[in-house]
């Protein structure tokens, strides 16, 4: 090889050696810069909880804070991070048990009040998104389905309830959304420094929604759960569910109808199949609304209906006294109305619960919620839960509320 070959040689290998450098350089910029270049996010919300119990000489008062502040990054080959920290506090008032061990013995004279102190990594996720059709996660995230009836963060609670997993979301077929999840561990309401807080999972969750059909949604759904920590929360569980609009001039109907069915999974000890079903209809007519539904957690062999994984504070009272479905089932009769003068959105329900099998009374409740909007991010909520029982299992518990929140997502 000659000298010019040689040194046009050299030329090219430089080039193309420079070339790979500064590709290798530009990516990494742009890596940079689409994680400098993400959406800060910052939550607060201030909640004072007072709870009087029959079955405690001394009330809960609860005063806490959560501080959330989160990062979203910016897309880079359709992968993008996200990650969220919460710090929850006490303030200035702090008479309540928080639960499951995270207090103090000195604290178990009070009822509880599921908020313990401390951080927490709420999410950390990254996403991969190929193209319109596909979200794809790993990692620490939120998990709410439909209602959360079954599935959900119990967003209600400051330290909110998420999933190690990884979730397919799929909206390929036409007005069909699939999602799918594998959760290898629940971080619960509790924190990972408590056995309670943190359960190991090898559970798939299945839901499919279909939108086909003007005004209504259908969904199926299949939830198995292999908790290796709690054998008793290890189930499997079949459903339907469809809710749906009708108008009648200025007048509006929702309904809704859902039925499933459950049995034990895994390691569980019991072996039992119940059933599950809820139908409601609400009539509005502009700023009111009335309505009536039943929700009926059936009950097999002793052992009742269960939804571990659900936001459980939402459904059968406010006054949380049935959080876990008796031996015997639960039924759930309830009337609702609303109203929405100005800024105002007002609600009542009131529940008159009893034994699904053998027709025992459990006690009845009113429950009441009022909440406005006070600016731009913050908003104020007043809630107010009065149980009076009619069985010795269920202690008569008087429970209220005031929060104050500032979202900055």
């Amino acid at each position: 090889m000659d000298k010019r070959t040689t040194g046009v040689a050299t030329a090219l290998a430089l080039l193309m050696a420079t070339g790979s450098v500064a590709q290798e350089k530009q990516a990494q910029d742009n890596l940079a810069a689409t994680i400098a270049g993400g959406d800060p996010g910052l939550f607060l919300r201030y909640r004072y909880e007072f709870v009087d119990q029959a079955t405690f000489d001394e009330d809960a008062h609860a005063s806490t804070l959560l501080v959330r502040l989160n990062y979203e990054t910016d897309s880079w080959k359709n992968w993008s991070g996200f990650i969220e920290f919460d710090y929850i506090t006490e303030v200035l008032v702090n008479d309540y048990n928080s639960g499951a061990g995270t207090s103090s013995p000195d604290r178990d004279r009070f009822p509880i009040v599921a908020d313990p102190k401390g951080p927490d990594l709420n999410q950390l996720y990254f996403e991969w998104t190929p193209g319109d059709e596909w979200k794809n996660r790993i990692g620490r995230q939120r998990i709410n389905l439909d209602d959360q009836r079954f599935v959900g963060g119990v967003f209600w609670r400051q330290n909110e309830q998420t999933y190690d997993s990884v979730s397919l979301d799929f909206t390929g077929f036409s007005d069909t959304n699939v999602f799918y999840s594998y959760v290898s561990n629940v971080n619960r309401i509790f924190g990972s420094t408590v056995p309670a807080g943190d359960h190991r999972q090898n559970t798939h969750l299945l839901n499919a929604r279909y939108e086909g059909v003007e005004n209504w949604k259908l969904v199926g759904y299949a939830y198995i759960i292999d908790n290796e920590d709690e054998a008793t929360f290890s189930t499997s569980t079949f459903g339907a569910r469809a809710t749906g609009n009708i108008s009648l001039g200025d007048h509006s109907f929702d309904l809704l109808g859902e039925l499933a069915t459950q049995s034990d999974n895994a390691n569980n000890p019991a072996s039992f199949t119940a059933a599950y079903y809820r139908l409601q209809g609400i009539w509005s007519l502009g700023k009111f609304s009335a309505g009536i539904g039943i929700e009926s957690l059936g009950s097999d062999n002793d052992q009742g209906f269960r939804t571990p994984l659900a936001t459980l504070h939402a459904f059968n009272g406010w006054a949380d006294l049935f959080l876990a479905t008796p031996a015997a089932g639960l039924d759930d009769v309830y009337l609702r109305g609303g109203y929405k003068p100005g800024k105002w959105n007002l609600q009542l329900i009131y529940h008159d619960f009893s034994a699904e099998t053998g027709g025992a009374d459990f006690g009845t409740e009113l429950d009441l919620l009022a909440t406005r909007p006070l600016g731009d991010g913050y908003s104020l909520l007043l809630k107010f839960a009065d149980f009076q029982s009619d069985n010795a299992s269920y202690p008569d518990t008087t429970k209220a509320w005031v929060m104050v929140t500032l979202d900055f997502q």
